[in-house]
């Protein structure tokens, strides 16, 4: 029997129980829709704004070359790992475009497109997976924190970043990004937990794309699905297509507005499939079929925008062509900039690390600094000895 149903069916006589035993809140508002949000394809199609929709498409198709390039370097030896979002860029753009300037987004490993579409430029974001350098690029200059390898880490990390920019009176969102895997760590429980009883101005969105590396996701919850989730915190949930740009863009944006207003954390999954593997070191035919993701590619997110576009009359195929020129050029860049060795300063180990040095960094540093001293010194007498 629930809390609600013991309130209706106590007796006159029956002894009350204390107020913690009360529901905190209606939660049939918090519960999403038994169907994913779409707007391509429904009547609600012919209202989206023209502009978008040619923003969404060029970006979309931007991202869609990004990936495929960002996954050929790897073939080339000049990235050593690449987590694609081929199949997802429609959820990755909508989550870049839906916010201002002063907000901050906090990525997963698998979203660099999302930072790319933020404005990040290409190379810097692949610097980490290339393994150069921390980060790649400041996070204070572009609002986008560093690109989080470990599940779902970055989420309490936004949470107190929102948390704080409300302390401090300041009008900034943090939008959090993770895939579907990332909310079986309990740092996903524990950000939602303290976004909700801080109403705190933060956006959890959740990219389902059906596996965590090879776990379907079936065997991580036995939950209707993951936006059910933010029920138990006191937060609304809502289920989006993750093809749908527009849908992802509407539902996104209502979220930003709503915890920029003070109504608090929203919990969004975006129901989408990643179309190629985990990464390039992974072997997706062993744990799906060929079938399946042919099925999802009949809902690719390009085909959707070209079918809304085409069948209003806002663009046509030269149209395309020149956003598909764009998007090459953009390739042919970061191909150009990904070719040349970048040039390392081991030292770089100890800057960006903590806002001060530690006295054991330090320590670390000064010992790195002698042997390097020492290996150049050692190099410069074998030159020497070998020209005499």
């Amino acid at each position: 029997m629930t809390v609600m149903e013991q309130r209706a069916t106590r007796g006159a006589g029956a002894p009350t129980p204390p107020p913690a035993w009360q529901p905190r809140t209606d939660p049939a508002p918090l519960l999403p829709d038994a169907e994913p949000h779409r707007v391509l394809g429904t009547d609600a199609a012919a209202d989206a704004d023209p502009e978008l929709l040619r923003r969404l498409y060029a970006e979309v198709v931007r991202g869609r070359r990004y990936n495929a390039q960002a996954t050929a370097l790897t073939k080339q030896g000049r990235l050593a790992v690449y987590p694609s979002t081929t199949g997802q860029e429609a959820a990755e753009v909508a989550a870049a475009l839906a916010l201002e300037e002063r907000d901050w987004l906090f990525p997963s490993y698998r979203d660099t497109l999302a930072a790319v579409a933020r404005g990040l430029d290409p190379v810097q974001a692949l610097t980490l997976l290339r393994g150069d350098w921390h980060t790649g690029y400041d996070p204070r200059e572009h609002r986008i924190a560093p690109l989080s390898t470990p599940l779902a880490t970055q989420l309490p990390h936004a949470v107190g970043l929102a948390h704080a920019a409300r302390l401090k009176g300041d009008d900034v969102v943090a939008l959090a990004m993770v895939g579907d895997g990332g909310t079986s760590e309990g740092d996903f429980h524990e950000a939602m937990n303290f976004a909700a009883v801080w109403q705190a101005p933060v956006v959890f969105l959740v990219q389902n794309n059906g596996f965590a590396i090879s776990v379907p996701l079936a065997k991580q919850t036995a939950a209707p699905s993951l936006a059910h989730k933010a029920v138990g915190y006191g937060m609304p949930g809502r289920l989006v297509d993750g093809n749908d740009a527009v849908a992802m863009h509407e539902v996104l944006t209502e979220a930003v507005t709503r915890a920029r207003g003070g109504g608090g954390p929203t919990l969004i999954e975006a129901i989408t499939y990643r179309m190629d593997a985990h990464t390039n070191a992974d072997d997706a035919t062993r744990y799906r079929s060929d079938a399946e993701v042919e099925t999802w590619r009949a809902h690719d997110p390009i085909l959707l925008l070209e079918r809304e576009l085409t069948e209003r009359g806002l663009i046509d195929e030269a149209g395309m062509q020149a956003v598909r020129d764009d998007a090459e050029r953009m390739a042919a860049a970061l191909r150009e900039a990904m070719n040349q060795d970048p040039v390392l300063d081991p030292m770089d180990l100890f800057t960006d690390v903590y806002a001060e040095e530690t006295s054991q960094l330090r320590e670390q540093a000064a010992q790195l600094r002698a042997e390097l001293e020492a290996e150049a010194e050692a190099s410069e007498g074998s030159q020497e000895g070998g020209g005499e």
